[in-house]
């Protein structure tokens, strides 16, 4: 068997497109996503604009905004300051709008994603992305070691699996496995493509700020890119200390 690479040190998963991730303890990943990711998108109401923060100014207060989804399935926002609300819905919309200053809407991307009471209009999924999303402390390391002022926080990035390894001198290590296979727990992953970054990486969070630096050190150094895609060899259940190594 080989050797360790590293263990699992966060995972994550993001109810609503461009909103704040929910930080968990367990994912559930299945042949095409991890349970509960994406379920949702903000639009402006005005135009059905979807959001992009990596693009446009207005959308850049949108990563403040929490998201969790409850017991029952149903996904919850709040805002900063604010309470936590049921979305889709008039209430969560209000807040929503008040906090970007312009009308603003959480919709569905499918209709089973919402609450059997939901009759409101669905949204059309932007793109379709790998199912699991990968990045190594090691990279971060790198990234930082590039940029020292920066902030490397795994948030800018929106990884579904964080592993913690040794640092590779000189390399961002996991973008070099295009094409390797991986075991986590019980979950096998085939390494598919780098994750090319966008203007996201730059909006400022809470605990660190804008900053334009963050992309630049990876365009000029590893290709735009950042941590990568993966497929899904076999699905299955991982948890925070879960050991990954090559198969």
């Amino acid at each position: 068997m080989q050797a360790s690479l590293g263990a699992v040190t966060e995972l994550w998963r993001y109810p609503a497109s461009s909103l704040a991730g929910e930080r968990q303890e367990v994912i559930s990943v299945g042949w095409h996503t991890v349970e509960g990711d994406r379920l949702f998108g903000l639009v402006d109401a005005s135009n059905n604009e979807i959001a992009r923060p990596d693009r446009e100014a207005k959308w850049h207060k949108v990563p403040r905004i929490r998201t969790r989804l409850s017991p029952a399935g149903g996904l919850e926002i709040a805002v900063p300051d604010g309470d936590w609300l049921a979305a889709p819905g008039a209430d969560s919309d209000c807040a929503v709008s008040a906090y970007l200053g312009f009308a603003a809407s959480i919709r569905p991307f499918r209709r089973e994603n919402a609450a059997p009471d939901y009759a409101g209009p669905l949204l059309a999924e932007r793109y379709v992305k790998a199912p699991i999303h990968l990045l190594t402390t090691a990279s971060l390391a790198r990234l930082k070691a590039l940029h020292p002022e920066g902030v490397a926080d795994p948030r800018r990035f929106r990884p579904n699996i964080v592993v913690d390894m040794p640092e590779v001198e000189g390399s961002f290590p996991e973008t070099e496995w295009i094409g390797r296979k991986l075991a986590i727990g019980d979950l096998l992953l085939t390494v598919s493509e780098p994750c090319r970054r966008c203007g996201f990486t730059i909006i400022a969070q809470d605990g660190f700020d804008h900053d334009p630096a963050i992309l630049r050190s990876l365009v000029r150094h590893n290709a735009h890119n950042l941590g990568v895609y993966c497929t899904v060899d076999r699905p299955g259940r991982i948890e925070i200390g879960a050991t990954m190594r090559f198969l």
